[in-house]
């Protein structure tokens, strides 16, 4: 059973970047794509972006495209969504996630994705 654990979550003004980890509790961690979803409140999880269990494949929703991006660090067990340029409307709980299915190719669909994080609070003010 993998856990996942977000950090970097916060409180930070329109414009702004924040960095976001995810640690994995796996020695496997680099046989898993991994994404990371956010959700709104009263809505579904979407998906924001993903990687490869090599980290040679991205994928991102058109919404994050060009601000934000995804990278890992399998030595460290860890991915990373770095956000730039943020906007009210990326105010989210962000989450983490993991895929065993589709490896080397990342996924966009939620239920792809076995194991998750509790989540981390992004809160971007205008």
């Amino acid at each position: 059973q993998m856990q996942l654990v977000e950090s970097g979550g916060g409180l930070v003004q329109a414009g702004g970047s924040l960095r976001l980890s995810c640690t994995a509790s796996t020695r496997t961690f680099n046989r898993y794509a991994m994404g990371w979803f956010r959700q709104f409140p009263g809505k579904e999880r979407e998906f924001v972006a993903a990687i490869s269990f090599t980290g040679g494949s991205t994928s991102y929703a058109d919404s994050v495209k060009g601000r934000f991006t995804v990278s890992r660090d399998n030595a460290k067990k860890t991915i990373y969504l770095e956000m730039n340029s943020l906007k009210p409307e990326d105010t989210a709980v962000y989450y983490c996630a993991a895929d065993p299915i589709n490896p080397i190719i990342p996924t966009t669909a939620r239920d792809s994705y076995d194991y998750w994080g509790q989540g981390t609070q992004v809160t971007v003010s205008s």
